[in-house]
Parts: structure tokens; sequence; C-alpha cells
């Protein structure tokens, strides 16, 4: 029995749609080994077994590629983590916060992809004020008065705005 090369090209592109309703970008890659056996049985006249052969080394291959190469090299979020040197950080209280209550604090550059965080703390700290991160409790940081704090400290934080 021979498969044609069209029944492989068919083949991959079905896996590659399949993959559009199914978006876990795994399928994509059996389609993709499918369509260079297409190819190469067009070009070369692949018997069945090579066929086989070449479609399972293709598709593992780049599944193998996916994970280990390119996967790994995407910037990865750090949105509910405190990694990303988050504990620490010094913002402007724009909106005062108080125990039980939520404030709102600024930085002056994006802090897990957010430039101003909705925060909580143990003590009222009034709007104006430095503070520094010292957790993370969920979608909340947890903030503490910065040292040397003060409504001047705003001008130290993002200059004297003129």
């Amino acid at each position: 029995m021979q498969i044609e090369w069209w029944y492989w090209i068919v083949g991959g592109l079905a896996l590659i749609v399949a993959e559009l309703a199914v978006p876990s970008f795994f399928i994509i890659w059996f389609g993709l080994g499918a369509l260079i056996v297409g190819l190469l049985t067009l070009l070369l006249g692949l018997a069945l077994p090579a066929q086989l052969t070449v479609w399972t080394i293709a598709s593992l291959l780049m599944v193998w590629l996916w994970f280990k190469v390119f996967k790994g090299s995407f910037q990865k979020t750090h949105i509910g983590t405190a990694d990303g040197g988050v504990i620490g950080e010094i913002g402007l209280l724009v909106g005062a916060v108080a125990p039980f209550e939520r404030g709102k604090v600024r930085f002056q550059r994006p802090v897990l992809g957010a430039d101003e965080w909705s925060c909580r703390a143990d003590a009222a700290i009034a709007a104006g004020e430095r503070v520094r991160v010292t957790g993370i409790e969920g979608s909340f940081l947890k903030v503490e008065r910065a040292a040397g704090s003060g409504n001047s400290g705003a001008a130290d934080v993002y200059g004297s705005g003129s």
C-alpha cells in the first residue's frame, strides 16, 4: 500500500486547523511533520515505512525543539509570585491606606506588568508618602512606610515635576 503525497498534506493541514479548535500548541507539530513528509514523498517518492519514520522523527524533533529551545526562552510573567525583585520596590502611595482598607500605590517603572497596584498595609499611611513592598497577598501588594518617608519623598521618586 502506498500513501500518496497529498494525503500527508491534507492530513497535516487538518492537524494544523485542529490546533485552532484545541489551543494546546502541541498538535501543530504533528501537522507540520505531516507536511514535511508530504513534500518529501512528492520529491523523493518515499515508501510507507519511510514515510511513517520521517513523520515520527520530524514531529518528535519539532516538539522537542519547542519545549527545550524556543519555549524556554520566552519571558515568563511574574504575576501572582514574589519573584522578579518585587519585594523591596519603592512606590508612591496615591490612595491612602489603613488597616483592613485598600489603598493604591504607583511605581516609577512597571512592577509585575503594571505601574499602579491596589495595596494593603498594617498601619495607616497617608497618600503622597513613599512605601516599600513587603509582600504579595493575592492581587494586592502588602506595603509599609518606607524609611525616611514623607511628602517630600514624592519628588525623590518621580522628580520635581518641573
